[in-house]
């Protein structure tokens, strides 16, 4: 049978998960029963459909007029680049994915990059053409002008163009919805202009493990397209690990994609897209070659983590209560287990106490501490550091390229901000009422501007950002321009005491709340911390005086969710995570202790 392997790649939020579910809708592909009632198929995971993003890469097969597709879903959040960096090896063609109202955006760069590094034939789908404010002519043209830009030449900027609207499930090779009927007209180019996949079934095996899954039956399960060669169920193969050290295992079992399910299959060729169990130590980027002539195949480059956190034990005085995983020997092998899954991540032991974790970026991270409280981990988090190099005995720092779009009313205020924050503008243009700003500006200038940058457009502004370099440090870095309001001691939160407080700033928690001496339960309106009890109840007595019985207005305290936390501390506060609760605490849990600790940093 002939194959084609594509991958789909595009910005977040515009449209691939929505398009494969057609491609697997129309093509009639067998689903089971909760796929088929699902709106993105592909995002399977629990945190993918709350986020409506795709975080893992995922692989799919159709069969169209006998040609079998392998399709590839792969992240579009720069900050997952490890994941799009080695599931791009396993196709020869991209369908490149760009909002007909948006255009390009900075991910959109990021991965047309990394398929244009691989040579791939790309294929530009110009979609939500059923979008009322679209305006495709510019989408086309801003996506041409990519191109040029990444150092593409005649031949490859000379790419076919498909149109479509992946929510109605209709694709054209005219930008004209009434002429649409459904998305053959894709397929159709997928298999006119990616090629077949290259690589000889005459050759030694070779075959590149992309992804690492697990199963309860079969263990270890690895995803890898066979380059050379051909394979058969219960072969004996040569591991050739990351050192270049084989290893001899026989296969216990040989899989396909089918619809999204994987099947047994007995044999497979040079091209194909294969699962395997029966090696269980196989890792990412590793060789399964043929046992008599074991040929490695190059391994996988993933660029550099750029920010790190510590990661260590929850020692609150809660700890234990609501998570099932707590002790440091479960975090530790949860860890460590991760960086068989995910090539993008680094975590080495701290002398200090706890673990180095270091990924993409500050989403990366939140990312993984997200999952490992879903899976019922207990642990305490430290504030987000930039990873340093020293070049040529001078301090180097991470730099980020961010691309900006915001009603022109509100773009003095942005401006202003990322300019107090080492940020320099490269670019600004005004259209149609939005100013388009682009500023290089350093990865901790980020760090806690997206809820400033969210309240200073009104929620109407789009920001993205993409690693840029290593340049040398600026300097100085200022400090939280405002301090924390703190529990003085533990127990529940009374309305009584939050209302006495809520003058001196913006809290974190209603009434009813068990909260702990040292516990952050809001943001102080100066830039000191302030220690206050929340806890405190009225007097009752049986006197009464003038004005008793009238309520005092209480207000609504700001919800603070993982991300937000990770951006609001400093470096002498912690985030506590469990499966129940985000918790703000700081470092010392006494006033008295944490004055010592602030004038130890300040010396």
């Amino acid at each position: 049978m002939e194959i084609r392997n594509v991958a789909i790649i595009a910005h977040v939020d515009h449209g691939k998960t929505t398009l494969v579910d057609s491609f697997l809708r129309q093509s009639k592909t067998k689903l089971n029963k909760e796929d088929a009632i699902a709106d993105c198929i592909m995002d399977s995971n629990e945190l993918e459909r709350e986020r409506g993003i795709t975080i893992f890469s995922k692989n799919a097969s159709i069969i169209w007029r006998g040609i079998k597709i392998n399709i590839i879903d792969t992240p579009g959040h720069a900050d997952f680049g490890g994941e799009v960096e080695r599931v791009l090896k396993m196709a020869e063609g991209s369908l490149l994915l760009v909002d007909a109202q948006e255009g390009p955006m900075p991910q959109t760069r990021f991965v047309l990059k990394k398929a244009l590094e691989l040579n791939h034939k790309i294929i530009v789908v110009i979609n939500k053409i059923d979008k009322p404010n679209s305006n495709i002519n510019k989408a086309l043209n801003d996506t041409f002008d990519l191109f040029i830009d990444l150092g593409a030449d005649e031949k490859i900027a000379n790419f076919p163009v498909v149109y479509t609207s992946s929510r109605m499930g209709k694709s054209g090779l005219k930008p004209d919805l009434n002429l649409m009927q459904d998305i053959s007209p894709l397929f159709d180019e997928i298999i006119n202009y990616i090629p077949s996949p290259g690589g000889s079934e005459e050759l030694p095996l070779q075959m590149l493990v992309t992804s690492i899954s697990y199963d309860n039956y079969k263990g270890r399960i690895a995803t890898c397209r066979i380059y050379n060669g051909k394979i058969e169920s219960g072969q004996e193969v040569m591991q050739i690990n990351r050192e270049g050290k084989n290893k001899k295992y026989r296969l216990t079992s040989l899989m396909t994609f089918q619809g999204l399910a994987r099947n047994e299959i007995k044999q497979a060729f040079a091209g194909e897209i294969v699962a395997i169990a029966g090696i269980p130590d196989i890792m990412i980027g590793e060789t399964v070659a043929d046992i008599n002539t074991p040929l490695a195949l190059p391994l996988i480059e993933i660029e550099e983590p750029t920010v790190k956190v510590n990661f260590s034990v929850n020692a609150s005085p809660f700890a234990g209560k609501e998570g099932q995983f707590s002790t440091s020997r479960q975090l530790r092998e949860r860890l460590y287990k991760e960086l068989e899954n995910d090539v993008a991540l680094m975590v080495e032991d701290n002398p200090a106490g706890g673990w180095i974790v270091s990924g993409r970026g500050e989403f990366h991270l939140a990312i993984f501490i997200e999952r490992l409280r879903r899976e019922g981990y207990e642990l305490q988090v430290s504030q987000p550091q930039v990873i340093t190099k020293t070049i040529k005995g001078k301090r180097h720092i991470p730099y980020e390229e961010v691309f900006i779009s915001v009603p022109e009313q509100y773009c003095g205020s942005v401006i202003q901000k990322l300019q107090s924050r080492y940020g320099l503008m490269k670019k600004m243009e005004i259209s149609e009422g939005f100013t388009y700003l682009e500023f290089i500006i350093p990865t901790q200038g980020l760090f806690g501007y997206r809820r400033d940058f969210m309240t200073d457009t009104r929620g109407n502004g789009i920001m993205n950002s993409l690693f840029y370099s290593y340049l040398e440090d600026k300097g100085e870095w200022k400090k939280r321009e405002r301090g924390s309001m703190v529990a003085c001691e533990s127990g529940i939160t009374r309305l009584y005491g939050l209302t006495n407080v809520q003058d001196r700033g913006e809290l974190f928690y209603g009434p009813g709340f068990s909260v702990y001496k040292g516990q952050v339960i809001g943001q102080n309106s100066r830039k000191e911390d302030i220690w206050v009890n929340v806890c405190k109840e009225k007097q009752l007595s049986n006197m009464r005086s003038k004005g008793d019985g009238g309520m005092e207005h209480f207000n609504v305290p700001r919800t603070i969710n993982l991300d937000d936390a990770l951006e609001y501390i400093d470096e002498s506060e912690l985030v506590e995570v469990t499966p129940k609760s985000i918790r703000i605490r700081k470092t010392a849990l006494s006033e008295l202790e944490a004055k010592r600790s602030r004038k130890v940093l300040v010396q």
